[in-house]
């Protein structure tokens, strides 16, 4: 049976520091890590040197920690449009540890990046990068551009102070991007990003956002349903002995096995699909919903797996509900059991607010900090973290102790 919870109303959490993403974190040198914001290059909204780190005995404590007390870490800078290197803005999303490094330092981010044409032109050599032409505003409306996010990893051996760039490695090509005169969500024409990432076996499960078409798109041939059966949150994997290395070694699900390249097409966890008769449809639409912004994590009480996402209910990525939805095999390997998840319930819901990256963290209690838990690894009881804005601001809170009951 599916579990049951119960959010329990705590004193508002307010978090210090800037939020745009999923929380990243690992306990190194005894203390609890965080690594919020984002950095690099950005024609939208600017550059940005946010992404820090930010350490607590425990969640709480880090959670609490004043603005001024984050470091910023040191990433590879942007290199010149048309040379290799690392383009566009990078926000950490999950961070792996790996557990043969008895020193607990060596961690891998999994980085969510955004680019546009200017930043990453179209490459005819590689295939790489964006024509712009026909090319959909974005969130700041006529003039502004939409961003192609992607999905890559870094590497550090010092704990998260400084890190090497290993590549991307999950993206979609520009033949598959969704442009004008279709495009009307201000956001994506297509890509994939707003990734969560858990260790099982001897692989690492990414899920992410899928935004692009599921085929060589043209704006004449377009087809709602077609798009609308292709994106939504997917599933790839890759093996925890590549990381090192891990430019084409992911797959994606291809409906039947994990066999579907890094930049080819692949079929989203029908489950989380919304249905056309509840609201449901193509991302391009931009008054269609679809849900986004997982966070996934183990829960040694329920012995399954739980994630949290968001839905979009309307243009300029708008919604105002969180959704929660279990996954029972330990082993997402097996068989098709990484497709597995419930039919998502309604989390939480602000009215006025658009929600964004909702997670489960650690409490501050003795059986969580001898436990290690992280958002990735907890137990009966976790803090709701999101980000709700509106208007006239934009905060990261909790106001929620969130509570499991095995079904």
């Amino acid at each position: 049976m599916t579990p049951s919870f119960t959010l329990i109303p705590t004193e508002r959490f307010l978090f210090n520091s800037m939020v745009d993403c999923n929380m990243a974190e690992a306990w190194v040198d005894g203390t609890f890590r965080i690594f919020p914001g984002k950095t690099g290059e950005d024609p939208l909204w600017g550059e940005a040197h946010d992404l820090k780190y930010g350490d607590g005995r425990h969640a709480d404590e880090a959670f609490l920690l004043p603005s001024e007390a984050f470091v910023e870490v040191a990433i590879p800078p942007n290199v010149a449009p048309g040379t290799p290197g690392l383009h566009g803005a990078v926000w950490f999303e999950t961070v792996y540890q790996d557990p043969s490094d008895a020193t607990g330092r060596t961690l891998y981010a999994l980085y969510h990046n955004e680019n546009y044409p200017t930043t990453l032109p179209f490459d005819p050599a590689t295939g790489t990068g964006y024509l712009d032409v026909d090319w959909p505003p974005g969130l700041g409306g006529d003039g502004s551009p939409q961003a192609v996010p992607r999905i890559g990893i870094m590497k550090s051996v010092d704990g998260g102070e400084t890190w090497n760039d290993h590549g991307i490695i999950l993206e979609d090509r520009t033949e598959r991007l969704i442009l004008l005169p279709v495009n009307g969500n201000n956001t994506f024409p297509g890509g994939v990003g707003d990734p969560s990432a858990v260790a099982s076996g001897d692989h690492l499960y990414v899920f992410y956002g899928e935004y692009a078409y599921p085929a060589a798109w043209d704006a004449h041939s377009h087809d709602p349903d077609i798009e609308a059966s292709g994106q939504c949150i997917s599933v790839a994997r890759i093996p925890l002995a590549d990381l090192d290395e891990p430019v084409g070694r992911a797959r994606r699900w291809d409906g039947t096995a994990f066999a579907a390249e890094p930049d080819a097409v692949g079929v989203p966890i029908r489950s989380l699909q919304i249905p056309a008769s509840q609201g449901g449809g193509p991302v391009s639409a931009g008054d269609k919903r679809f849900y986004w912004g997982p966070s996934v994590s183990w829960n040694t009480y329920l012995e399954c797996w739980v994630m949290v996402m968001c839905r979009v209910d309307a243009g300029y990525w708008v919604g105002d509900s969180l959704f929660i939805s279990f996954n029972p095999h330990r082993d997402l390997g097996e068989g098709a059991n990484s497709q597995d998840w419930s039919t998502p319930q309604l989390l939480h819901q602000r009215p006025g607010r658009t929600l964004w990256y909702p997670s489960l963290q650690p409490l501050a209690t003795d059986e969580d900090i001898a436990a290690r838990r992280t958002c990735m690894l907890l137990d009966k009881r976790a803090r709701l973290f999101f980000k709700a804005s509106n208007s006239e601001e934009s905060l990261y809170l909790s106001d929620f102790i969130i509570e499991f009951e095995k079904g």
